[in-house]
Order: C-alpha cells, then sequence, then structure tokens
C-alpha cells in the first residue's frame, strides 16, 4: 500500500507547494488558505478544552481508529453542524517533516482537489494545528473492497461491476494527467450503495512528475499488485502501470487469490516479470484473454484501456448488465424502463417523435431576468475565472420552433438521445457512457419577444471537458444558421 523507497516527491508548480507547505506546515496567514478550488483550509490553534474532547475544532466529532499506515491514521468521523459521516486522516506533522513527506501530503491535496469522480473518494477539508494536518473526506461506509474479496470469490457479474466502475474511474483521473500507482483492493473501499470508491492518492503523480524521457521513476506500489516495468526501475508509463495493477485486481475478484504469489520476494518479482500465471478453470475465456492483455510483461504491447473497454468479455458483460437493468425496470413499474443508457441503436428518431406531441412554448423572460444572465453579474468568475463553464448562451432571431427543430436535427446528427422536453426545455442526452457517466445538456429557450428568444444550454451532468469538447466542435458549428451572437463571443469582443 506504500512505496517501497521513501524518496521525497518534488513538485513542478513549486511556489504553489510551497506557500500551501507554510500554511500547513508553518505559519502564513489564515488568509492565504482559499488557494485550492472546492476545498476548505483551516489552520487552527487548539484551545485547552478541545485538546481534552474529541471534537476537532467544534466541526467534527473524531470517532473509532478506521485504518493506519505509515504517516497516518484514518479514524470515522461525523460533522457537528450537519450530522453527516466523513473519513478524517491524521498526518503528525512531526513526522511528516522529519521524513521529507510535506511535498507529498501536497500533492495529494492537489490531486484529490482534480479528480472529482463518482467513483473516487473525495476530499471535503484541510485542516491544521500546531501538531496536525487533518484531511476531511467521504467516508466509505461499505469499507474495503478486499475483505469482502476475502471471505470469498465474486460472482462474474459482481466482479464485473467493480471492475467496470473500477475502469470508468481510472480513465477519468488518466485524462486529467494522473496515475495512481498503488490499485489493490485495499485502497479500493465500498459506500452504502455497494459502489466502488478509490482511495488514497498519496502516493500519485501527475504528468509534470515525468522526467525528461517522459516517464516516472519513483519505485512505489505493493509488491503483488506492480507493474514488472515499475520493479526493473528502468522508467515507466503511469497509464500502462496502472492497467497492470487493475488486471490483478481483476483477477483477485474472480479467483479470490493473487495470480503471482512467493514467499520469495526476488522469486515474486520474476513471475510478475514473466507474467507466470494461471487462470482457475471456472474463469470464461473471455476473461482469461483480457487478463493475458492485461499482465503482458511488455508495456508496449499491454492492452489499453480503451481496448479493455471494447473487448468481447467487457462488451457482453455490459450487454447482460444492461438486460438486467431493463427487467428490474419492469418488475418495479410493470413496464420498460425509460432509458437504456446501454444500448447503441440510434432512438432519436423515435423520441423526437414522441417528443413533438408536447407544446412549443418557451419561457418568457422580463428586463430584469436578461440583466441576471449577464456575465457581469456572474460570481463564479471571482473565485475560478479559469474554470470551464458548464452553460453557453446564445440569442437568435428565429422562432421558437424553429429553434426546437434545429436542436433535434442536431440531436439525431450527433446521437443525442431527446430524454425531456416541456415547455421551452429539451434534455439531450448521450448513448454511450464517458468518463463521469452520461453526458446530459439542457437546452433552454427563452422568449424575450415572439421574434426574438435566449437559449441557454449546460450541461447537467457527466465530464465537463467532454461536453466542452462536443459543444464547440459539434453543436456550436450546427446551430450557426440560427444564431445571432453567442454572448461568451460578445464577451470577449468587449473585453479587447
Amino acid at each position: 500500500m506504500f512505496a517501497t523507497s521513501t524518496r521525497a516527491y518534488t513538485c513542478s508548480a513549486s511556489s504553489k507547494f510551497s506557500r500551501l507547505a507554510y500554511m500547513l506546515f508553518g505559519v502564513l496567514a489564515e488568509t492565504q488558505l482559499g488557494m485550492l478550488k472546492d476545498v476548505r483550509f483551516e489552520i487552527h490553534k487548539a484551545s485547552p478544552m478541545e485538546k481534552r474532547s474529541n471534537v476537532l475544532m467544534k466541526r467534527y466529532e473524531l470517532g473509532r481508529l478506521l485504518g493506519q499506515g505509515t504517516f497516518a491514521k484514518v479514524y470515522y468521523g461525523r460533522s457537528a453542524i450537519t450530522n453527516q459521516s466523513v473519513a478524517i486522516k491524521v498526518f503528525d506533522k512531526d513526522k511528516v517533516m522529519r521524513t521529507g513527506q510535506a511535498d507529498r501530503i501536497l500533492q495529494e491535496i492537489s490531486i484529490m482537489t482534480l479528480v472529482k469522480h463518482p467513483n473516487i473518494i473525495q476530499l471535503f477539508e484541510v485542516m491544521a494545528t500546531k501538531r496536525k494536518v487533518y484531511f476531511v473526506i467521504e467516508y466509505a461506509k461499505g469499507g474495503e473492497l478486499f475483505k469482502k474479496v476475502a471471505k470469498a470469490r465474486l460472482k462474474e457479474d459482481v466482479a464485473f461491476k467493480y471492475f467496470r466502475q473500477l475502469m470508468n474511474a481510472v480513465d477519468f483521473f488518466h485524462s486529467r494527467g494522473v496515475y495512481h500507482r498503488d490499485i489493490e483492493p485495499e485502497n479500493l473501499l465500498l459506500d452504502e450503495n455497494g459502489n466502488l470508491k478509490i482511495s488514497d492518492f498519496g502516493l500519485s503523480a501527475v504528468a509534470e512528475s515525468k522526467r525528461q524521457d517522459g516517464l516516472l521513476h519513483t519505485t512505489c506500489g505493493t509488491p503483488a499488485y506492480v507493474a514488472p516495468e515499475v520493479i526493473k526501475r528502468k522508467g515507466y508509463d503511469g497509464a500502462k502501470a496502472d492497467i497492470s495493477s487493475c488486471g490483478v485486481v481483476l483477477f483477485v475478484l474472480m479467483a479470490g487469490y493473487l495470480p503471482f504469489q512467493d514467499l520469495n520476494l526476488i522469486e515474486l518479482y520474476r513471475k510478475i516479470g514473466k507474467a507466470e500465471f494461471k487462470c482457475p478453470d471456472w474463469f470464461p475465456q473471455g476473461i482469461r484473454s483480457l487478463l493475458h492483455k492485461m499482465l503482458d510483461p511488455d508495456p508496449d504491447t499491454r492492452i489499453s484501456l480503451i481496448k479493455i473497454k471494447k473487448s468481447s468479455w467487457y462488451r457482453k458483460r455490459l450487454s447482460s448488465t444492461a438486460r438486467q437493468t431493463i427487467q428490474e425496470g419492469k418488475n418495479k413499474n410493470g413496464s420498460p424502463a425509460v432509458t437504456n443508457h446501454f444500448d447503441q441503436c440510434d432512438e432519436s428518431d423515435g423520441l423526437a417523435g414522441e417528443a413533438r406531441q408536447e407544446p412549443l412554448v418557451p419561457t418568457i423572460i422580463n428586463a430584469f431576468d436578461i440583466k441576471s444572465l449577464s456575465p457581469h453579474f456572474n460570481l463564479c468568475r471571482l473565485l475560478d475565472d479559469k474554470n470551464p463553464k458548464r452553460e453557453s448562451r446564445f440569442t437568435s432571431r428565429q422562432s421558437a420552433s424553429a429553434i426546437f427543430s434545429k436542436l433535434e436535427e442536431i440531436a439525431k446528427e450527433f446521437k443525442l438521445k431527446i430524454n425531456k422536453r416541456t415547455e421551452g426545455l429539451l434534455k439531450l442526452e448521450g448513448l454511450n457512457e464517458g468518463k463521469k457517466g452520461i453526458l446530459s445538456i439542457d437546452a433552454e429557450i427563452f422568449e424575450v419577444t415572439p421574434s426574438f428568444h435566449l437559449v441557454e444550454v449546460k450541461k447537467s451532468s457527466g465530464d465537463t471537458l467532454e461536453y466542452q469538447k462536443i459543444l464547440n466542435e459539434e453543436i456550436r458549428p450546427a446551430l450557426k444558421d440560427i444564431v445571432w451572437v453567442w454572448q461568451d463571443d460578445q464577451q470577449e469582443r468587449s473585453q479587447q
């Protein structure tokens, strides 16, 4: 679970991390703590009463010990304000500074603010006292996946559920230039609904950590799960190394034991380097084939994440999951489920036809509403001007029906499902699952006058970068015939 070498991590954004290092491990002012978006930072001087109680900074009740590692202990906690259950990771400052691990902890903070995903443990808050640093993180009530696997090997459909969620999360943080480097069942947790949550990004690296050869060089990870090229210490691709570790996890989920085992560490590494493992008789042929490709000792020929999702076993299990979802919808509601996210056929014609039966009535807005939509009234700019926007607006001199027709035409052209249409709102949805689930886009039409309309296009769910890509490369060019002016373009011209 922890590094086999104690080499200190270096961070490219040195000035940023240096300032944060002083905040958490030094004495800078509290007003400088709002550096990283969406995470609360607080430096606190504990009172004598707090030192004697289990209430941390008047905000969290500290409970039982959940786990312990080399540099930190994890406790169960509960918010004194909202009563929400959390996990609190506690670092001892003296130990961190003595072992030169401050940069590693700072990088973990930075990475966890970057990788927000339904299958990744979320960081809520960072706090510090004179002697301790606290991470307040999402609490995974279901505990470690390892404990579930240790009791008995999982059924194929259950193993696929966890493996699929693992692949989705890994695909997401790889797209953000993050490599976990310590993927194993002990770092895979389960929430109260049984969904997988990847934890412990303490050994993670970012793309900027690569050396001039474009590779990572720090040897880290758990021996039985580590990729063979990491063992050789000659440099490795972080994404390919993570795929190898995921292959070991898949084997463990299906078999209940490790593919590579030996009490002698040198012999264990030899087996990993030669990919010497044997699949149990009960493994389907599709899994056998996929495992040999994932555990390929040559990273250059090892299967990629994209090809894993296209493999015969993965696609077969995905289709089976889809059928089961539909059947559960029938059993629960007495009719088929409304949406089948896994269906690859183009249903936009049928859905559009059904939607046309509803009235075409855009929302009427007044002058005050228009003013409130102005970017000058958007306070989010003050928090993070570089954050990709979730919505875009344009004006049109076309009628509402013409705008609706164009949006439906675009949905059909780019294989977007029209999931809902009520009055002035059109909900478009992707057919395929993206890095953060199904991409969903809302297009809402506002009537200024009968011949002049304002249209707001925004992401309601899914990955922001995927949304920006489809908006800028597909939707915006397709709308050029009906757009009078985009608000973003108008704003840019006014700033020039």
